[in-house]
């Protein structure tokens, strides 16, 4: 293992060398200077893992050093030593992006503590975070064996998705792959859980003993926040895992007040036309079918399944509140949509109710699928994750929230459905009228591993509508994808690996919805 390697630049070089006899003992290698310039000059002839910078130097001063450095080396960690105490002078520091500093008399035990925090970090957090998850694996392997309930299964959720997100930041990978067979394992008995629940919860939605589902949303988590006097934006990222959404989650958590955390879980099929029409409509697609025919297109009809998102929630508002609500709807999928919105902010501030959904995400998940640059750019889960973060740190949603931060206002931020990364490939045929999702088909005639899926062949029985009278639902379960036999090996090499949705497991079904409203100033 290489020595770390540390620069050291002091006026009094000549005081620090128990110092650094002290460092050299313990394995570091220390080059010492006697003043700015010099330290400049060994940072562009050599490398070095961290600079220790006295403030008051001769000639250039520690601070003016560290702006230098950091022009020629931005990345190298830097600790201003300093007799100074004075407020000014931390706030300037921390400003130019010191690492940590020190103040005088410095002792060699805090020298090798700021190493170890600087240095040896990532090490010390990846050891430390590899053990913790250890001491939990056995009793998360336990639970996933044992939950018996809908709630046990959203807490196993989350609480795999907490170790999940521990492991990427630890970047422990050794860990993080067996994480994913115990995540993996947990979806196949979550399948088991969902096809013996869930026409029971279609049946019996507005039951407390049954999670609050697509259709029931509104009425269980929205309703409250709509006869409040402030005005609520609803905001829907099309797509959004709960993974994803604890990424950026902390954004909205500075801006402001968290009132409430919680989930949901999608309808079947986990799919943009059924999950997102039942939220807006707060009805089951089957009764969007029968009640309002003109607002709904089954799978095998031509044109937009999800063109009518604003009639469906103009007719919930108007069916189930006795005085009008004032309300709008709006759907980001360009850019400038979004920038036309955020410009256009304040008109909103007069309405009751603001629904906006943001398409970015979904976007991405199909993309990835149909181009090579984006398979590179979200090869896998964490990626996916980064490149969520990446979109909502310039995005005009974001910009949005920051203009409402200085607003009196509620905000629920939620989803329709997750996605799911597949791997595995399950055959199945359809006639031509058969859906083309491959995480779930509707179609008549349908043939496929029974292992393989959850079919529904009376589809009223879970809120579904039938084509026609023969019409059944499959949903793939865990991993699985569903292919045809025509031209089956290239549509498994063009599909393997991508991010689908439609069908069952954690990732798809339980989705976020958090509350909050602004703080106080």
């Amino acid at each position: 293992m290489e020595k770390i390697r540390i620069l050291w630049a002091d006026d009094e070089v000549d005081f620090l060398k128990s110092h650094i006899t002290y460092l050299e003992d313990r394995g570091y290698q220390v080059v010492a200077v006697s003043n700015g310039q010099d330290a400049l000059d060994q940072v562009q002839e050599e490398n070095f893992d961290v600079v220790f910078l006295d403030e008051s130097m001769p000639g250039l001063s520690g601070l003016e050093t560290l702006q230098e450095i950091k022009k020629v080396k931005n990345s190298i960690p830097i600790v201003l030593i300093t007799k100074n105490e004075e407020e000014d002078l931390m706030e300037e520091a921390i400003g130019s992006q010191i690492a940590d500093y020190l103040i005088k008399p410095v002792k060699p035990q805090q020298i090798i503590l700021t190493l170890k925090k600087l240095i040896d970090n990532k090490r010390l957090i990846t050891q430390k975070t590899s053990q913790a998850y250890q001491q939990e694996f056995q009793k998360l392997f336990m639970t996933i064996q044992t939950v018996s309930d809908y709630h046990e299964w959203v807490e196993l959720y989350k609480n795999l998705v907490y170790w999940e997100l521990e492991l990427d930041n630890a970047n422990s990978d050794e860990m993080f792959h067996i994480m994913e067979m115990q995540k993996k394992e947990a979806n196949i008995e979550f399948s088991k859980f969902v096809i013996k629940h869930y026409e029971d919860w279609i049946k019996n939605s507005m039951s407390a003993d049954t999670p609050t589902l697509s259709h029931t949303l509104f009425r269980k988590k929205v309703y409250p926040f709509i006869q409040q006097e402030k005005p609520t934006f609803f905001i829907l990222i099309d797509n959004l895992r709960y993974d994803q959404w604890k990424m950026i989650q902390p954004y909205f958590d500075e801006l402001f007040n968290r009132v409430d955390e919680d989930v949901f879980f999608s309808i079947l099929p986990t799919a943009t036309q059924y999950s997102r029409n039942a939220i807006f409509s707060g009805m089951t697609p089957l009764e969007i079918s029968k009640q309002l025919p003109n607002f709904w297109k089954n799978d095998d009809e031509e044109g937009g399944k999800n063109l009518f998102e604003k009639e469906l929630l103009a007719h919930q508002l108007t069916k189930n509140f006795k005085n009008p609500i004032k309300h709008s709807y709006n759907k980001i999928i360009h850019l400038e949509d979004g920038n036309q919105l955020t410009k256009d902010f304040s008109n909103l501030l007069h309405n009751q109710f603001n629904a906006i959904v943001y398409n970015f995400v979904d976007m991405i998940s199909h993309s990835r699928t149909e181009m090579e640059v984006m398979k590179e750019l979200a090869k896998d889960e964490k990626a996916f994750r980064s490149l969520t973060v990446s979109w909502f740190e310039h995005s005009s949603l974001f910009s949005l929230i920051k203009k409402l931060q200085t607003k009196d206002v509620n905000i629920i931020v939620t989803t329709d459905h997750g996605t799911t990364q597949v791997m595995k490939p399950s055959k199945c045929v359809g006639d031509r009228l058969t859906s083309t999702n491959i995480r779930y088909k509707a179609g008549k005639n349908l043939q496929f591993n029974e292992k393989d899926v959850y079919a529904i062949r009376k589809p009223e029985e879970a809120g579904l509508p039938q084509a026609n009278m023969s019409t059944s639902y499959i949903f793939a379960k865990e991993d699985v994808f569903l292919i045809y036999q025509n031209n089956y090996n290239q549509f498994v090499n063009f599909f393997k690996d991508s991010f689908q949705h439609g069908g069952i497991s954690l990732e798809e079904m339980i989705i976020p919805i958090t509350v909050y409203s602004s703080k106080k100033r």
